[in-house]
């Protein structure tokens, strides 16, 4: 004898299940990162902070992406460029800074080893707003340093879906649309005057 549905007790499972996948939810060890980017290199210039470059390897890694040496990688994730600034965003009755927004920005690009440049020269932007408390300065520098972290783990989230799009699909088009635009650049026009 069957069991008869209780549909009172399924139906917020199944909301719960749509709203989730609907909303972009995607369990931490699943990777975001396609297969055909790997086994990708990670190359960070000198002006990148350890810090970002660690958050970013460690990111990929817990995404399952197979990581490698800039000699074996098919494909090498490049952070070329940092910039982190801070502006005051509010100020008390008496003309000092109530709150600062720190923002940072890194620049990325994807480099194939045999295909060249996938993204290149990508902006990445993060920001958050603190308060600043004139009469606990310590304080005040561990929350930069707290916050600044943050920051950089929302940075290296970014660049992984920055790469997602990069699907085996999306490359070959990439390949397709570079090969036509050297044919076309080294193609001599047919009204040209013969030498």
């Amino acid at each position: 004898m069957r069991q008869p549905v209780h549909w009172r007790l399924l139906l917020p499972i199944l909301l719960a299940t749509a709203v989730l996948s609907g909303c972009g939810f995607q369990l931490r060890s699943s990777a975001p990162v396609p297969a055909a980017l790997q086994p990708l290199a990670v190359s960070c210039a000198a002006a990148i902070p350890d810090a970002l470059c660690q958050a970013v390897e460690d990111n990929l890694r817990l995404g399952g992406v197979e990581l490698a040496s800039r000699d074996e990688a098919h494909y090498r994730l490049n952070l070329g460029r940092f910039d982190q600034s801070q502006r005051t965003s509010a100020v008390t009755l008496q003309g000092a800074a109530a709150e600062y927004d720190l923002r940072q920005r890194v620049w990325i690009d994807v480099i194939g080893v045999s295909e060249g440049p996938l993204l290149a020269s990508i902006e990445i932007r993060s920001s958050e707003t603190f308060r600043y408390d004139e009469d606990n300065v310590l304080a005040k520098e561990r929350e930069q340093r707290s916050l600044e972290s943050t920051l950089y783990q929302r940075l290296a989230q970014q660049i992984l879906f920055r790469l997602s799009p990069l699907t085996e699909a999306r490359i070959q088009a990439l390949q397709q649309q570079r090969g036509a635009d050297a044919a076309e650049d080294t193609a001599i026009p047919e009204d040209a005057p013969a030498q």
